[in-house]
């Protein structure tokens, strides 16, 4: 009797995987700890914060007034103003190096799965557009943001908005 057969209909299958590493391929770069991206993205939240308080305190530009819409009804000036104070803050470390200000001072990256630098373009309308999206309602925006945030504690480390926008966030 024969060990091995010599039927192809028996052979292992033979596919190509693009996303899954070969043996003895290395991930192109250390994924940043959960730890480190929580820091980074309350570091954002905090200047953020910071620049709003600064803006109502010395300007006549008050993002926290209370305009009384309910919170269901969309704020789409509001939305818009976050999105702008975020591009100011953050553009031009996003579109030269796939960093926030935050992830610039716990040097860490976004980046692509291979390690390539990420595009603005995907960062903005993928990585981020959908929380952008969510905010002009006040009541879905958090919902989204948790969601979106328990995510990273599956095995590969990628929020929601890393799995939408095909990124990770890498050590730099």
């Amino acid at each position: 009797m024969e060990d091995q057969s010599q039927d192809a209909r028996y052979a292992p299958p033979q596919s190509h995987v693009e996303d899954v590493l070969q043996p003895g391929q290395t991930q192109p770069g250390e994924l940043a700890t959960r730890g480190t991206r929580f820091l980074a993205a309350m570091l954002d939240a905090g200047i953020s914060i910071a620049v709003i308080w600064l803006l109502a305190k010395f300007t006549p530009i008050n993002l926290w007034e209370d305009d009384g819409l309910g919170l269901w009804e969309p704020r789409i000036s509001s939305a818009a103003s976050g999105i702008v104070l975020y591009l100011v803050l953050h553009g031009y470390l996003l579109a030269t190096r796939g960093q926030t200000i935050g992830k610039a001072l716990f040097k860490i990256r976004i980046a692509r799965p291979d390690g390539s630098r990420a595009q603005i373009g995907r960062i903005l309308a993928l990585r981020d557009g959908p929380a952008f999206f969510t905010t002009i309602w006040p009541l879905l925006g958090p919902i989204y943001v948790l969601i979106d945030s328990l995510f990273i504690f599956r095995a590969s480390r990628r929020c929601l908005h890393d799995q939408i926008a095909d990124t990770v966030v890498l050590q730099a």
